[in-house]
């Protein structure tokens, strides 16, 4: 079977951490967050991928290549404009004669969950929506089940509350095309899935597929930290670099080649060393952080629970903490990010404009690219600061920093 993965999203809700790269190549616990998507795949037994691209997804083919060094064959399709998922999973038509694995780009997957996804067509041949049980299904509009098939799709209500909702991950036929093809724009402006497969469910069933393993959304940077953890739990040592007399590891890390972790230093896994990177002395590095290649942590530094991509200096006396920094930044001597609020409350964080939760009791900051800040300056939690800007000598963030601007 052949499996299509929905890649072509600007992620416009990742704030900074999209401005030059697309979603699906943000990194989670060392590697891209679609190359976990795509070994899950593989581990199911799917060696046959198309990947739909749009947002600068050249850098996406440029990564995957043909598939050959994944031990898969790899294929791409451009979605030129983004008209929805409907519209996305149409632009496949041709390349479609039998049932296909359709996956949305930006969701969790395991290779269980995809064996377990494979069993129940095998068994039954319908079409078949994998649903999530989630505490709050306000985000995502829930489904209704009846006799492990689905009934109804209701959209957003605004109603917090427990609910099963669409995993966006599906088995799909051939049938689906046609109700595509008489499927309405939505009141977003766009072609739904959904309503495409309210559409089949008028002439054939739709399983319910429920597995009883993590699932996760990744809407917002907060997602992608979680998604870090999550992956980041089952890491498994391998220590290639170099670690210096007077170095203290506590839980597994991986440490590549050319690394060095210098003497003084502590390290509490799990813990992502990427190749070139240069710890200590005397750092603190604690669990669930990845630093990606030919970083820099210095002298009394510490980094907790964060991912810290490549090329970014955090030299001496700062604190970063669950934070994600993008590439070649440099936090002057004395920066520190906030990351609890004093009334312990979770953090807010502003969004294209919009105050929303982050629902997590300790978020820092999500860091653009090319980000510098002068030295003892502050960084209030839940700050978003853009690619290009500069943060100056003493100076406090809070809020939106925009691109290529000013805080002094």
């Amino acid at each position: 079977m052949k499996a299509l993965i929905l890649a072509a999203g600007e992620g416009q809700r990742m704030g900074p951490l999209t401005e030059n790269r697309p979603k699906p190549l943000l990194p989670v616990a060392g590697i891209p967050f679609l190359e976990h998507t795509v070994l899950a795949l593989k581990e199911a037994g799917i060696g046959s991928v198309m990947v739909l691209t749009g947002y600068l997804g050249l850098s996406i083919k440029e990564h995957f290549g043909n598939g050959s060094r994944f031990g898969m064959d790899i294929s791409y399709v451009v979605q030129p404009k983004q008209l929805g998922t409907a519209n996305a999973v149409n632009a496949v038509r041709d390349l479609i004669d039998g049932p296909f694995l359709c996956v949305n780009g930006d969701v969790l997957l395991t290779g269980p969950l995809v064996k377990g996804l494979l069993d129940l067509h095998r068994k039954d041949g319908s079409c078949i929506m994998t649903l999530a049980q989630v505490e709050d299904a306000s985000r995502f509009g829930s489904v209704k089940v009846e006799g492990g098939r689905v009934k109804c799709i209701i959209e957003k209500s605004g109603r917090v509350g427990p609910g099963l909702v669409n995993s966006g991950i599906y088995i799909l036929k051939p049938s689906i095309f046609g109700h595509i093809d008489n499927t309405p724009l939505s009141t977003r402006g766009e072609y739904e899935l959904t309503t495409s497969l309210e559409l089949l469910m008028g002439h054939e069933e739709v399983l319910a597929y429920i597995p009883e393993v993590s699932w996760l959304d990744i809407g917002s940077p907060w997602d992608l930290l979680r998604a870090h953890e999550i992956y980041m739990a089952s890491l498994k040592e391998d220590i290639r670099g170099k670690v210096e007399d007077g170095v203290h590891i506590h839980g597994k890390i991986v440490l590549k080649d050319g690394a060095v972790i210098r003497s003084g230093s502590y390290l509490e896994g799990n813990v992502i060393i990427d190749e070139g990177a240069v710890i200590g002395p005397n750092s603190f590095i604690r669990g669930s952080t990845y630093i990606g290649k030919g970083c820099k942590v210095g002298a009394f530094c510490e980094v907790k629970n964060s991912i810290v991509m490549d090329g970014t200096h955090i030299p001496h006396h700062n604190y970063v903490g669950d934070s994600i920094i993008g590439e070649r930044c440099n936090l002057g001597s004395g920066t520190k990010v906030a990351n609890l609020r004093l009334d312990e409350g979770p953090v807010p964080v502003t969004i294209k404009g919009k105050k929303v939760s982050s629902g997590r009791r300790k978020l820092g900051v999500i860091m653009g690219d090319d980000v510098k800040t002068g030295i003892n300056a502050t960084i209030d939690a839940g700050c978003m600061v853009h690619s290009g800007a500069r943060i100056g000598p003493g100076a406090r963030a809070k809020g939106t920093v925009l691109r290529d601007s000013r805080v002094l």
